[in-house]
């Protein structure tokens, strides 16, 4: 059985990919935040699901603040002019939508 909240971040992953490798050029230290916030989402993601209890919300709300931290980490890059704003839009909304999923999940 599919999982939405996974499999969006997984697309969100995927997305930021090409932008990483852009990103790669002008900012190292943005890069390994931007890469690390994203596959935290998705990893955590990941557990929550399998998870019980008082573990589950909590992985969820790691989840949802690495999102948070992908996006700041996208506009961090337009506001210092390593991507142009319609190359990250994308990304973006996909990340408000992983963020909106993750938020429900964390606050059942």
């Amino acid at each position: 059985m599919a999982f939405d909240a996974y499999d969006r971040s997984l697309q969100l992953l995927r997305s930021i990919a090409p932008l990483i490798e852009t990103l790669a050029t002008r900012d190292a230290d943005l890069v390994k935040q931007l890469r690390r916030a994203g596959a935290s989402v998705t990893l955590n993601i990941s557990e929550a699901n399998r998870r019980v209890g008082k573990d589950r919300p909590h992985l969820f709300r790691v989840a949802l603040g690495s999102a948070a931290e992908v996006a700041a980490c996208l506009e961090v890059a337009v506001a210092l002019g390593y991507l142009a704003p319609a190359t990250v839009g994308p990304a973006l909304d996909l990340v408000d939508r992983v963020r909106a999923m993750t938020y429900r999940l964390a606050n059942r």
